[in-house]
């Protein structure tokens, strides 16, 4: 953290210009793919951040306007100063860059569901760092390598941030102090479909519950799986079911949500690719084709949609068809104020 008696040498980033980004959803895991496995989803969350002149008397960034338009998913619980985690990760990002934050005007259209395992907080975290690396000088500004370091570092492991940076499927990897990611772009025939219930499962609780070892046994099947899973995500869509299965952490998260585990071993067990989505409680699937596609939605939409109060597995689900999304985050950068 910087301290006060440098704060006054930091730099400020212009004030009236605005930086739009647009982030993916992800789904980590993939299965088998524990902390390893990402794929970005056509949901998307959208951040517009303005910058404002400062008005404190001490120039710091405690002393900077903060004003907050957020509009969507989960916004009555997010926090309207510092402390909300696209202004953290502006904070972090601009003191890495050598700058301070000024006056901002943050608007937000949230679509990703909180606390069901598409990435929500990757989403804010990579939403945060690129519009401070956009509102800095261009002299100042880093690569997307530099944002996939720091955003690893914020979310504690780049399985969902590094798709949401740079689209497609990603393995992720720590090597050393260094976080490092290598794209995978799936075949054309993979389809995502997700099935978002009506409950949240944090993911402290859901890793909570795995143990401190595993079987060796059940580590050589899972890393025979998540092998499997590459081939079948770029040129064997008929292998996703197989490539799909995990050993080592679905299982042991199923007691935190009964429902979706139960969902998925009943796709499963029809031939279907599911699986839970992150550390949950949303249940994704991926279809090979649309024909399975549009059976998979039908068949959940069937449990219980949104309309109805219960269905089978005792809560409702928000069925959604998705692509898979190939670009990552995008920004843009205007002058003036860009209202969403």
């Amino acid at each position: 953290m910087t301290s006060p008696l440098h704060a006054a040498v930091l730099k400020v980033p212009a004030p009236g210009f605005t930086a739009t980004v647009q982030v993916p959803g992800t789904s980590a895991n993939l299965g088998p793919g524990f902390d390893s496995l990402g794929l970005a989803v056509s949901l998307y969350d959208t951040l517009s951040v303005s910058t404002l002149p400062s008005s404190g008397q001490g120039g710091g960034s405690m002393d900077a306007v903060l004003e907050f338009d957020l509009r969507g998913e989960g916004v009555a619980q997010l926090p309207l100063d510092a402390t909300h985690l696209v202004v953290k990760a502006m904070d972090l990002a601009f003191a890495r860059l050598g700058y301070r934050r000024g006056g901002l005007r943050i608007a937000a259209e949230n679509v990703l569901p909180h606390g069901r395992g598409l990435g929500s907080s990757a989403s804010a975290i990579v939403a945060g760092i690129m519009a401070a690396n956009a509102l800095v000088d261009s002299a100042d500004q880093q690569d997307s390598q530099w944002i996939l370091q720091l955003a690893s570092e914020m979310e504690g492991h780049p399985d969902n941030v590094a798709p949401a940076i740079f689209g497609a499927a990603a393995i992720s990897w720590r090597e050393g102090q260094r976080y490092a990611s290598a794209k995978v772009t799936p075949s054309g025939a993979v389809i995502p479909v997700v099935a978002i219930p009506n409950f949240e499962v944090k993911t402290e609780l859901a890793r909570g519950l795995l143990p401190a070892t595993v079987p060796h046994a059940d580590a050589a099947a899972n890393s025979g799986r998540a092998a499997l899973l590459i081939h079948a995500l770029k040129d064997a869509p008929e292998l996703l079911g197989a490539g799909t299965r995990d050993f080592l952490h679905q299982d042991y998260r199923a007691a935190a949500m009964p429902e979706s585990a139960a969902l998925v071993a009943k796709l499963r067990e029809d031939g279907h690719a599911a699986f839970i989505s992150g550390a949950g409680p949303t249940v994704m699937a991926l279809a090979n084709g649309a024909l399975e596609a549009d059976a998979m939605v039908a068949f959940i939409a069937g449990l219980g949609g949104e309309e109805k109060k219960t269905s089978k597995f005792g809560v409702s689900w928000r069925v959604l068809r998705l692509a898979v999304d190939l670009e990552g985050a995008k920004v843009e950068v205007h002058p003036g104020s860009q209202a969403l």
